[in-house]
């Protein structure tokens, strides 16, 4: 080989780093440019702008109903169940990568439960508090508008979890689970919150003693550092090289707001969470309680369907697929595509390839519940009571309160014109106590406990064999109207 071969030109090889460096210094004086209408775009993208309305609230948890966007829409409709981490606006978060708009688009009917933040007065909340209450009396608000005894159910992650346990105890509202990266089996199942849940290394209540509920905080920084490369370097680096791209400026932005926005986890909730279904697998080994009450996967029936991310590290398949053995049903469907835990929520081609699935997944299940007659709701007439009220108060900032009818108005007046503390007046409805929501407050009123008086007179083992709860949540409401009273 010559030695014009071997070795480059001297001046070839100084004029093009000449060339490369004034490049470089175009590019980076043109980014510059750039750089305050990005930072701007950053500051105020938006996210989770599908149509929708709040029709119930109970403490912080709002549920949230979608505007539909098709002429003919399912009698059946989906809950969704979110985790307890972060906001739910990653299902939501634009047109194009929207959950809940393709479920819509193909025309079924969508809610979603927004848990919003706990305080440390929430500290206390455990998983029966968010299983066999609060997503109670939510999928009873949805059964009561929809008009169906039995609604489809959507659960994403942690809430996919607790869709599973709630479905559990109460099937018989449960007409079918789709179950979306969801942790149901914690044995070498490959998953990085396996070793972090390990209670050889950790113990959770370490925290919650500390602080009383678990902060978003370290949450996302040990989420983080499970590729603390690509989250700390690389994504801003990616970040820099298109920051004269608009669209991915807009996508990068929505993305890191959402990672941003954590949300703080009730302190009694996260060490059950971690000790008896991370550390202690007790859910798959069917050993779960809650309350007392045994949670049996076993007599799971309806039908299930299970989407996985073959690259979700948080959720790995292998913390999902062994359940389908352990449950009941025999008609488990799988669909693994080749994305990660958030992938399902946002990539392009999973919102190709995966959500048209789904849609048509529940919709065939739904074609017998929609054929089916609801005698539990239809034979039930329109009150004037409290519930109503409360229900229309919900909505209140909705263009929709201006067509309630005059004599729903009146109800809501007399409520409204008594002086209520925070457990109510005593000749007030019950619901008012915290804790109580209107499917307690109707079982309770079955039972001729109709007010916060009525409430008082009672004793803890009366109050919960009518509402169908524990004698200690029951001794809660009634110790809460002795607080409000000293």
């Amino acid at each position: 080989m010559s030695r014009e071969q071997s070795f480059p030109n001297p001046f070839d090889l100084a004029v093009n780093t000449q060339r490369e460096l004034l490049e470089a210094t175009t590019g980076a004086f043109e980014r510059a440019e750039v750089a305050d209408d990005r930072l701007d775009t950053i500051e105020s993208v938006d996210v989770g702008e599908t149509p929708s309305e709040v029709v119930y609230r109970e403490n912080k948890l709002e549920l949230v109903h979608y505007e539909s966007q098709t002429d003919e829409q399912s009698e059946v409709p989906i809950l969704v169940i979110y985790a307890l981490i972060n906001k739910p606006f990653i299902l939501d978060l634009q047109p194009d990568r929207s959950v809940v708009r393709r479920l819509l688009e193909a025309g079924h009917d969508v809610y979603l439960i927004d848990w919003n933040e706990p305080s440390r007065l929430d500290r206390h909340l455990t998983l029966d508090d968010y299983v066999n209450r609060y997503i109670e009396n939510c999928v009873d608000e949805v059964r009561e508008r929809s008009g169906q005894e039995k609604i489809n159910v959507l659960g994403y992650c942690m809430g996919g979890t607790m869709s599973v346990m709630y479905t559990a105890l109460h099937q018989e509202k449960v007409n079918a689970l789709g179950l979306m990266a969801a942790g149901l089996c914690f044995d070498s199942s490959g998953g990085v919150l396996e070793t972090w849940g390990d209670d050889d290394y950790y113990d959770p209540r370490d925290v919650t003693e500390v602080y009383g509920n678990m902060p978003s905080e370290f949450l996302d920084v040990g989420f983080a550092l499970m590729d603390p490369i690509a989250n700390y370097v690389s994504k801003y680096v990616r970040l820099y090289d298109n920051v004269e791209n608009e669209d991915f400026v807009e996508n990068f932005a929505r993305m890191e707001r959402w990672l941003s926005e954590g949300i703080d986890v009730a302190g009694a909730a996260y060490v059950e969470f971690l000790e008896d279904i991370y550390q202690d697998n007790k859910l798959y080994k069917n050993e779960l309680e809650l309350d007392g009450q045994h949670v049996d996967v076993t007599s799971i029936d309806v039908p299930i369907l299970q989407i996985l991310g073959e690259y979700d590290h948080l959720i790995p398949p292998g913390a999902s697929k062994p359940f389908n053995d352990v449950v009941g049903s025999d008609d488990v469907t799988v669909i693994e595509y080749p994305t990660g835990h958030i992938g399902l929520s946002v990539s392009g081609s999973s919102h190709e390839e995966v959500w048209p699935k789904v849609a048509e997944w529940y919709h065939e299940k739904s074609v017998d519940a929609d054929e089916e007659t609801q005698s539990t709701f239809a034979d039930v007439p329109e009150e004037e009571d409290v519930e109503v009220v409360v229900s229309d108060a919900a909505a209140s900032e909705s263009e929709a309160e201006a067509d309630v009818s005059d004599d729903v108005e009146e109800a809501r007046a007399d409520v409204e014109d008594e002086d209520a503390g925070p457990a109510g007046v005593a000749g007030e409805g019950v619901e008012v106590v915290d804790g109580i929501g209107p499917t307690y407050a109707e079982r309770l009123r079955e039972a001729g406990i109709e007010t916060v008086s009525d409430l008082a007179e009672s004793d803890a083992e009366t109050v919960a064999e009518a509402a169908g709860v524990g004698e200690t949540r029951a001794q809660e409401w009634l110790d809460g109207l002795e607080a409000d009273e000293e």
